[in-house]
């Protein structure tokens, strides 16, 4: 994964002095959403961070009430593994990859160093997911 030269930010971010790299946090479970709208929303919420300039966004989509994975967890992540893939998002990385033990996550930590102090760095979150904007 190549950072240096970001898709979609129109800047590319030096290692110098910088503004601390902002996430947007997005709660997708609010309100109990259909997955086609928690979809929608998360599309239109990411598009809307990147234009506002955030570097990443941690979705909030829950694990599903039984513990084992909802519908909306499964079915969102499918979407940002397709867009990771793709090409049209830099990144994405489960709630359970968001330790700096990731080869990923180490990467962005090592860029972003202010993000060492996000809550759920390393606490195995499967109710989240953190997309890179940037």
């Amino acid at each position: 994964m190549n950072f240096e030269n970001p898709v979609g930010c129109g800047v590319t971010l030096r290692r110098m002095s910088r503004k601390p790299a902002r996430i947007k946090v997005i709660n997708l479970e609010e309100g109990m959403p259909t997955v086609e709208q928690a979809r929608l929303r998360m599309q239109y919420e990411l598009q809307t961070a990147r234009k506002e300039g955030y570097m990443a966004a941690k979705l909030i989509h829950g694990y599903g009430s039984s513990g084992a994975g909802g519908a909306l967890r499964l079915e969102l992540q499918r979407e940002l593994r397709r867009g990771a893939r793709e090409g049209t998002i830099p990144a994405f990385i489960a709630g359970e990859d968001w330790r700096i033990a990731n080869e990923t996550t180490w990467e962005l930590l090592k860029r972003f160093p202010e993000w060492k102090n996000d809550v759920d760095l390393g606490r195995n979150n499967l109710g989240i997911s953190v997309v890179v904007l940037c």
